[in-house]
């Protein structure tokens, strides 16, 4: 009789600690803050079968995010018209398939990358080939300072519409076609490195910043949208307040407005450092318009910071508007 007790108490331990198990891993989603066993990142996953799997928040939320993604994804490959039919199931929210599907279409896309990025070495690689060993050149650029360089007349206007246009034999074109043309506002080295960026599409990751000051400029005389957006992402990584001032004569004079944004912020955050440096005298000669809208968006700054507040301009604040003024 003892021993049948034991074994009733011992069973009922038993059922009431997988009791607290099942609780504490279905807690795992929703309580956020418990300790769960996920089969998905959990060390000991390979060990969990279904039905008692569980999954912890970050995995599940993660696990969403990814079919959303590749949801949207596959909408903008069929040209927006997954909303003609919103209420057909999408092929990855359908009940038979979840993240299997998901998984099928990132090597998908992985595939589709690694093709694009093989196709674009080997075009890359033999436009290259081709103006460094001057193969088959037909025209020569020339720079405001040093040697010439061969150049391929078809390259340079599939890339740039100003270049077709001036190497068109259109009697009416600014500069007629022939066997060179200069680019005077350019150095041998600029020239060098716009030339590169046509046949191969890509930068040096230690360029100077006088040479991508350079390049956006060309960009933008010559409408080459591509290094233009590659200049502009670079230089707005570089800005602050010590070149802040060069980098948004450059966006005024290449009409960059996202770099423009980017420098005018610098220039409202350290407003103190930047009016009062040695180059801000010589800037303020040769830029009198953006001194003005600096000067605006100074005076704007701070009367939302008083206006907020509820008091004076701060010392720091009168001392640049009177260093402004």
């Amino acid at each position: 009789m003892e021993d049948t007790l034991l074994s009733c108490r011992t069973r009922g331990r038993g059922r009431r600690t997988r009791t607290k198990q099942r609780k504490g891993r279905q807690g795992g989603i929703s309580g956020g803050g418990r300790i769960m066993d996920c089969c998905i990142c959990s060390p000991m996953a390979t060990m969990y079968r279904l039905p008692r799997n569980s999954i912890c928040a970050p995995c599940h939320e993660g696990a969403k995010a990814i079919i959303g993604f590749l949801n949207k994804d596959e909408e903008q490959e069929d040209g927006g018209h997954g909303s003609v039919n919103s209420d057909a199931p999408s092929k990855l929210n359908s009940s038979n398939k979840g993240m299997r599907d998901a998984w099928e279409q990132v090597k998908e896309m992985r595939d589709r990358a690694e093709e694009t990025n093989q196709r674009a070495a080997f075009l890359e690689h033999g436009f290259a080939l081709a103006w460094k060993e001057g193969i088959h050149t037909d025209i020569v650029v020339k720079p405001g300072t040093g040697a010439p360089i061969p150049a391929h007349k078809a390259i340079l206007a599939a890339r740039s519409e100003v270049f077709r246009h001036m190497l068109s034999a259109d009697e009416h074109c600014k500069a007629p076609a022939g066997d060179s043309f200069s680019l005077p506002e350019l150095s041998h080295d600029e020239l060098s490195l716009l030339l590169a960026f046509l046949y191969t599409g890509a930068l040096d990751q230690d360029l100077p910043e006088r040479h991508l000051h350079a390049l956006l400029v060309a960009a933008d005389k010559y409408d080459i949208p591509f290094l233009r957006r590659a200049c502009e992402a670079r230089l707005a990584a570089r800005v602050e307040p010590r070149n802040v001032l060069r980098t948004l004569e450059v966006a005024d004079l290449s009409s960059s407005a996202v770099l423009r944004e980017r420098a005018m912020d610098t220039v409202l955050e350290h407003a103190e450092q930047v009016v009062f440096s040695p180059e801000y005298e010589g800037f303020a000669v040769r830029n009198a318009a953006l001194c003005v809208e600096i000067t605006r968006a100074l005076l704007n700054k701070m009367s939302t910071t008083t206006t907020k507040s509820i008091g004076s301009p701060s010392c720091m604040d009168q001392d640049v508007y009177r260093a402004l003024a």
